[in-house]
């Protein structure tokens, strides 16, 4: 199990980097969008540190998303850095602890979605926003005004891909979800079904298409996150399982 998460501590150092640059905090690394437009990233342990990390790294790292005014935030894997929790709840964080699941060989078989379709969508294709918006409108949210063009322009890149489920009558997009490749490893991320077309299987549909797109690219470690118990026991019905926690700190609510 050490290889695998050896393997996905790599993917995350690399993953951030086609829009970011990494600044260098000693045991830590700030992911620094490149531009204005972009998503803000977060810190992480840099590649290879080993051993315990002090708070005071974690407070210049704080010091430093305040400066550029973002999200002060981390993510790291538990197993991986044991003591880099410690010292951010010791810095005032709040950390959140969510299950990170591996998927070995291919995705079980799920029921086709009732009433709907799954496919991937072109950067081109005109349902690509409302195919953004769906996961959005899982929480609760919606999209930024740059996002679907930006969705767009990683998919041409060749650095995401996006997978929607559609109600099969109006055309609709019920859900939608993403695959992030780099070389042999991929993450699932982003997976959401509006609420009113919930328990219809549909993003259990759209993981699988994801899945299955990533194998085909050559992807021989596909893994996500599941935000909780239910969802990690949704995606143990496709095969996933849990080998690790995935950790993420943010300031508390004001």
């Amino acid at each position: 199990m050490a290889r695998v998460l050896n393997r996905i501590e790599t993917y995350y150092d690399a993953v951030p980097r086609s829009s970011a640059r990494g600044e260098d905090f000693g045991p830590l690394t700030l992911f620094v969008r490149e531009g204005a437009d972009g998503w803000p990233f977060y810190a992480r342990p840099a590649l290879g540190h080993e051993g315990p990390v002090p708070v005071a790294a974690v407070e210049r790292v704080r010091a430093r998303q305040r400066e550029l005014g973002v999200p002060e935030a981390f993510e790291w894997v538990a197993e991986t850095t044991p003591g880099l929790r410690a010292a951010v709840e010791e810095s005032g964080l709040v950390v959140h602890a969510h299950p990170l699941m591996v998927l070995d060989g291919e995705p079980l078989a799920v029921p086709e979605p009732a009433g709907a379709y799954v496919r991937t969508l072109g950067a081109d294709d005109p349902e690509l926003p409302a195919a953004v918006a769906a996961p959005y409108a899982a929480f609760g949210a919606a999209p930024g005004p740059g996002d679907a063009a930006r969705v767009a322009a990683r998919i041409a890149a060749g650095l995401t891909v996006l997978a929607a489920g559609f109600d099969a009558a109006s055309g609709e997009a019920l859900a939608g979800g993403q695959v992030q490749p780099v070389g042999e490893v991929a993450e699932v991320v982003g997976v959401g079904t509006r609420p009113e077309a919930r328990r219809r299987g549909l993003g259990l549909a759209v993981t699988a298409a994801l899945v299955a797109d990533a194998r085909a690219r050559g992807a021989g470690l596909v893994f996500l996150t599941a935000s909780d118990a239910d969802v990690e026991r949704l995606y143990a019905r496709l095969g996933f399982r849990t080998v690790a926690t995935a950790l993420i700190a943010e300031a508390p609510a004001a």
